[in-house]
């Protein structure tokens, strides 16, 4: 019990509020978002393409979420925002089974995405308010562990029970999200949780103007943020794709994909730590290329794969893939953002979220043009050539910090 209350008061209440409702509503919402793809295509006449498009739609309005979540948070105030924009995801889940036109539904996930952006931005905000700096790192990996741990057991959990990707699970969904608007916005207030997050929610902020012309003016930045953009044109929806491929080519192919996500989910869960920690001695360089190895190998397991042993044998390699390259993508901009300009720098990463666009509308291009074992093949291509940028990156940043050195020793 003494364990108990110490992990209790290690933390502000709100922010074990925050863990638990990622759980809570990531569980319920893997049963539904990740088959929004076959439920489209089972109620639909849409082309895999604008399947693709629709869904992509979300990620390429929530990379400019983060912008937004920090303008309307010192308009409206924090609590008022997540509130809203809860609701806001909300109700564009319901618009998914009740809007019939495929405009209004490109809509809606531009909503969708938005949204969900401005809650990840302001939430992490306040939770970094709420904790210790010395704490924060701990809080930060724990709300990713939370994540994963809802994504693991939602699609198993919805394939058991027989509802995922169907309107009961969509609904639950909504009503899960709505419930822990309410909860939140209440528990914030009686907790005395003020909008003003004081010296602690100071952030430094970049416009889009700033991150386009650090882009222009960097090429090491431009050339990682390239790569970047094809490693999560691989990863980033790879579920729209997979889960439109085996839905049309296998009896149970809708089950085996929500395993497949909960191996996705559970790997996260399993092995993120430990090999995280067994790589830390190699270069970044090493593990976004063995990441991308990694994930390639995946590729082609999936477009070769003749049973579901052999799927879930890939997934846990593409998994490993992308455990390794997450990480290291920001450690590497990290490393070449100067000091005062770290903030820009993380925004320009952002960019590479347009993969999460690209990934599922050329993606069912591909697919509905070549078929699934072809597609599989071009992301797999696709990933080993974002090897090239990260390359030729590294190899500009090591020239200019040996000029940089030289300069400074001349000067001396």
């Amino acid at each position: 019990m003494s364990k108990i209350r110490q992990v209790w008061e290690a933390y502000h209440p709100i922010v074990h509020l925050l863990m638990a409702g990622t759980v809570f509503v990531q569980l319920t919402q893997s049963m539904s978002i990740p088959f929004l793809a076959i439920y489209l295509g089972e109620t639909t006449k849409l082309s895999h393409a604008y399947i693709g498009l629709i869904i992509g739609a979300g990620p390429l309005a929530g990379t400019v979420g983060g912008f937004v979540g920090g303008i309307l948070s010192d308009l409206f105030g924090r609590q008022k925002l997540m509130f809203f924009s809860l609701l806001a995801m909300a109700c564009s889940i319901i618009g998914f089974i009740t809007v019939p036109h495929p405009i209004g539904l490109l809509l809606i996930s531009l909503v969708m995405g938005l949204a969900a952006s401005i809650f990840g931005t302001v939430s992490k905000a306040l939770m970094g308010d709420l904790t210790p700096e010395h704490k924060r790192f701990r809080v930060f990996s724990n709300r990713y562990l939370a994540n994963n741990l809802g994504f693991a057991i939602g699609p198993m959990l919805g394939a058991f029970l027989g509802i995922s990707g169907s309107n009961l699970a969509f609904i639950l969904t909504a009503v899960s999200v709505v419930s822990f608007a309410v909860i939140l916005l209440v528990a914030c207030r009686r907790c005395g949780v003020t909008d003003d997050g004081g010296r602690n929610g100071e952030v430094e902020r970049a416009s889009l103007a700033e991150i386009w012309q650090v882009l222009r003016r960097d090429v090491v930045l431009l050339t990682f943020v390239t790569g970047g953009i094809l490693l999560v044109t691989v990863y980033g929806q790879m579920s729209v794709t997979l889960s439109q491929y085996l839905r049309e080519n296998f009896s149970e192919g809708v089950a085996l994909f929500g395993t497949l996500m909960s191996v996705n989910g559970f790997t996260v869960l399993l092995l993120q730590i430990p090999l995280t920690r067994l790589v830390e001695r190699y270069s970044l360089f090493a593990r976004i290329a063995g990441g991308a190895v990694l994930m390639a190998i995946g590729e082609v397991g999936f477009a070769f794969s003749p049973d579901w042993a052999w799927f879930i044998t890939a997934m846990i390699v593409f998994t490993l893939g992308e455990i390794l390259i997450v990480p290291a993508e920001y450690a590497q901009i990290d490393v070449i953002s100067p000091a005062n300009m770290r903030g820009t720098y993380y925004g320009a990463q952002s960019a590479t979220m347009l993969g999460s666009f690209l990934g599922p509308w050329a993606g069912g291009m591909v697919l509905t043009a070549y078929g699934g074992p072809v597609m599989f093949l071009v992301m797999a291509v696709l990933a080993l050539v974002s090897l090239i940028f990260y390359w030729l990156g590294r190899r500009l940043h090591e020239k200019r910090k040996q000029l940089t050195n030289a300069i400074a020793e001349t000067a001396m």
